[in-house]
Parts: C-alpha cells; structure tokens; sequence
C-alpha cells in the first residue's frame, strides 16, 4: 500500500518529488502503528508484555466511564507476581471491553501458573491455592481451608483476601466453573461488581457509581421542569393572544 503511495508521488510530481513523498510515507506508517497500538485492548498488551513470565494475575481493580458528549470508558489494573504487585494508570478501553468486564470488577481477569493459563473470572488469590510450593492444606472443625506459606504470606493482602479463608469446597467449586469456563465468583457470590467483598474493599467505586445516579436523575428533573415551564408559558401566551 505504502509503495503504491509513493509511485503515485513519483508519477505526478517527477522525480524530484520523490523525496517529500519519503517523509509523507514515513507519517502515514507512524499512524498506522499508532491506531494498530492504540486499537489494541489494554488487558491485551499486558498480556503481551507479560508473556515471558512464569506466572502473573492481572486483576480488574477499577473502572469508570464518563464525558459529557461522547462516553469514554477506563480500567485500571492491578498486575501480582509472586511477592511484588504493580497497578496500572487509568486506560482507556473499547466500550465492548467495559461492557464486557462490568460483572468483574476485583476479580481476577487473566492469570498463569505452571497449571497453565486460565481466562475465566475468579476470585484474586485461587490461581496459587492447592501449590505445594506456597502453601497447605489445613484443617479446623471439620473443615479443610488453604494456609500460606511464611514467606508467601503477603500474598494474602496482595489478593485482598484479608481475614477470609479459601476453603476446600470453594477451591473444588471454582476448580470445576474453570473447567467448564465459566466465571466463578466465590462463596455466596461475594466477588465482583455485584458482590458483598467488592462493596467492602471498593468504597470508591461504588461512591462514584452513586454520584453519577443522582447526576443524572437532577440533570433530568431539570430536564422536565424546562419542558414544564416552556408549556406554561407557551400556554399563557396562547390565552393572552385569545384575548
């Protein structure tokens, strides 16, 4: 595509415009590699840098939307290797992305381990339960939950989990939604957007979310008391010309 630009150059113009049409080239192929990037979803490219890793989660810890004419939507992400966690600054994402991923926020979107990659939704921390190498099985009243290494025990708050054990039955559980696919969000559904944990970990979210409502229903009560007040006084201005 490009050399057919150039030949046109080239017959149009003669030689001599050769070399303008160089640095016109040059521009275009710079914005094609700019909207190819740019189009590209961010969870995507974080695979991508990601990929020589041994293993990673990447987790969906924010989002908004906003704009006054147009709609623009964000995540933001939390990325979790090992011991060590990094958090990404607000990208924009494709509305089909946000759209997507609503259900999901705090979860776990994609991860790898040496068990392999997994896609579907779950719980942040699952992916490193039942490895030997970061922890045990123990078991308490009849109960069989996971306990985390020492040295691994920061993993603990690195995933959110806070206080809340991973029993076996809800690992057996999420083991078997991974299998068929399916998103998993934890015991009594407590994970994601819609989730008790989500509403207790992310204040803000929420905080925002509800902002955004009332906006919205005073933007259109506004709304209908212009309509109102222009119908009234249209209506007066009808009787007065009656008169």
């Amino acid at each position: 595509m490009l050399e057919k630009v150039r030949e046109y150059f080239i017959n149009r113009r003669g030689r001599e415009g050769a070399g303008k049409c160089n640095i016109i080239i040059g521009l275009f192929a710079a914005l094609l590699l700019f909207s190819a990037c740019a189009s590209t979803p961010p969870l995507k490219r974080l695979k991508a840098q990601l990929a020589s890793a041994p293993e990673y989660a990447i987790i969906l810890e924010d989002m908004r939307d906003g704009g006054t004419i147009f709609t623009t939507y964000y995540h933001k992400y939390k990325v979790v290797q090992g011991n060590r966690t990094w958090t990404t600054d607000w990208l924009e994402v494709p509305k089909s992305t946000y759209k997507a991923n609503a259900n999901f926020l705090g979860m776990t979107l994609v991860s790898k381990t040496s068990s392999g990659e997994n896609s579907s939704p779950h719980p942040p921390g699952y992916d490193y339960v039942g490895n030997s190498r970061y922890g045990q099985w123990q078991r308490n009243g009849g109960r069989s939950f996971w306990v985390f290494y020492g040295q691994y025990a920061m993993m603990q708050s690195l995933f959110g989990l806070g206080g809340r054990g991973i029993y076996r039955s809800d690992y057996d559980r999420y083991q078997t939604y991974r299998t068929q696919r399916r998103p998993y969000y934890g015991p009594n559904q407590g994970y994601g957007t819609n989730g008790t944990i989500t509403r207790q970990t992310r204040p803000s979210f929420f905080a925002r979310r509800q902002a955004r409502a009332t906006a919205k229903r005073v933007r259109f009560r506004q709304r209908v008391q212009r309509r109102v007040g222009r119908s009234r006084s249209s209506m007066r201005g009808g009787f007065g010309r009656g008169k």
